[in-house]
């Protein structure tokens, strides 16, 4: 069971790790006035010229909460893969739902959308969904022997 909370937990590590970059690259993008390039980032299964036009600094800062919300939200689950690993509980589940609904929204409106790429998008996604699968089927397993520490 703990080698499944650390698969788990690499698996969080990774995909934090990509949603702070993607946070960071998201703001970087805003911050030098290539809103275009936010945009396409996001929606990467879009033709990049469909998305380049004009958009208000209302839209700039839309997608830097956007931005800002990955980075954080990746810093909370990199950091909880790592108290996923010594088998702490309230990690998995507060992981699995920060992580878990970021991945939910993404997999309604850009997924289903047709405006991701399966890479990194819908592996990303495949990923979160890996890693609260394992880590809840330990909990529910072995509940009486997760810490709270």
């Amino acid at each position: 069971m703990k080698k499944l909370l650390k698969i788990s937990a690499v698996l969080w590590i990774v995909w934090g790790l990509v949603h702070i970059f993607a946070g960071v690259m998201t703001m970087r993008r805003i911050l030098t006035g290539d809103i275009s390039a936010s945009v396409a980032g996001i929606a990467d299964a879009v033709e990049p010229s469909l998305l380049q036009m004009d958009y208000s600094e209302a839209s700039g800062a839309i997608l830097s909460q956007h931005g800002f919300n990955l980075f954080w939200i990746g810093i909370f689950t990199f950091i909880g893969a790592f108290y996923i690993w010594k088998g702490n509980k309230i990690a998995i589940i507060f992981t699995a739902i920060v992580g878990g609904l970021t991945d939910l929204g993404y997999f309604i409106f850009i997924d289903l959308g047709g405006f991701a790429n399966f890479v990194p998008g819908t592996i990303m996604t495949i990923v979160s969904t890996t890693a609260i699968i394992l880590s809840l089927y330990v909990y529910f397993n072995t509940r009486n022997q997760l810490t709270t520490k």
